[in-house]
């Protein structure tokens, strides 16, 4: 996301087709299930951040007839969000490159806001969400939700992974970003105004052999392609060779029969003051 005179930040994971992908199998009722229970019609939503936009065709039926509006900085992501809304009937959504630091839209136009995986990314997250409140109406909802990484851990351990993630760490920081942004996320909104937080956690865990499998094999990708793999190299932090390293540890722990991976989700609910 791109501030009007700032220098825009650098994302992590980048819009690799390896990192679409994955975000591509999130739906609202799985990865905004905090949520959910709070939608009704009628409800105008925006889905900051929306990526390819599995979670906001999800929203999107949630609140029809009235309008969702997912953005983000990718244009190619976003003509994916438009096909798999059109593929879901999700009429009511609609998709456009927007910066949530600049948001184009009127004040008070919003009745709810949802980023999911979003704030993690930015280096002025409180900013942000402060431009989000602009746009909400007086006791609007905004739902905030993100990994934090200092919480995954698996089984096989390997010096690979533990590699993978100190880097993944160092690169995240580098861009000015915090990958930890879980723990972070009820100060941030209440840095930015927003009044009667709650803040639910969620333990992701991958036990299935093959969906621990799938979650390896992605992140092998993903070190090798992504933004992650040229950052890291770019900014110093891993040699090529590493990255190579990096990327076959996750291949070979794929294949483990008893391999497990977990860490937590955390999000808040927020209202912005009546």
């Amino acid at each position: 996301m791109t501030g009007a005179s700032l220098p825009a930040d650098r994302y992590t994971h980048g819009h690799d087709a390896s990192v679409v992908a994955r975000h591509a199998q999130r739906t609202a009722a799985r990865d905004a299930a905090h949520l959910m229970p709070h939608l009704r019609p009628g409800m105008r939503l925006l889905d900051f951040g929306c990526g390819p936009g599995t979670i906001t065709a999800g929203l999107a039926q949630a609140v029809a007839p009235a309008e969702v509006v997912g953005i983000d900085v990718s244009d190619d992501v976003l003509e994916q969000a438009r096909a798999h809304a059109a593929r879901e009937g999700a009429t009511n959504a609609r998709f456009e490159v927007a910066s949530v630091y600049a948001l184009p839209y009127a004040d008070a136009s919003f009745d709810v806001a949802h980023a999911n995986q979003v704030l993690q990314h930015l280096a002025r997250p409180a900013d942000a969400l402060r431009e989000v409140r602009r746009v909400m109406r007086p006791g609007g909802l905004v739902s905030v939700r993100d990994a934090d990484y200092a919480t995954m851990v698996g089984w096989p351990r390997s010096p690979l992974i533990d590699r993978w993630l100190e880097v993944y760490h160092a690169v995240a920081r580098r861009n000015g970003a915090d990958p930890d942004a879980g723990r972070r996320l009820r100060a941030w909104m209440l840095e930015a105004g927003y009044v009667d937080v709650e803040v639910i956690a969620t333990v992701e865990l991958l036990d299935d052999p093959a969906a621990a499998a799938a979650w390896g094999r992605s992140w092998a990708d993903r070190a090798m392609q992504s933004n992650y793999r040229t950052q890291a190299i770019e900014y110093g932090i891993a040699t090529q060779a590493e990255v190579e390293a990096i990327a076959e540890g996750w291949r070979v722990w794929a294949e483990s029969q008893d391999a497990l991976w977990m860490f937590t989700n955390i999000a808040c609910l927020g209202r912005v003051p009546a």
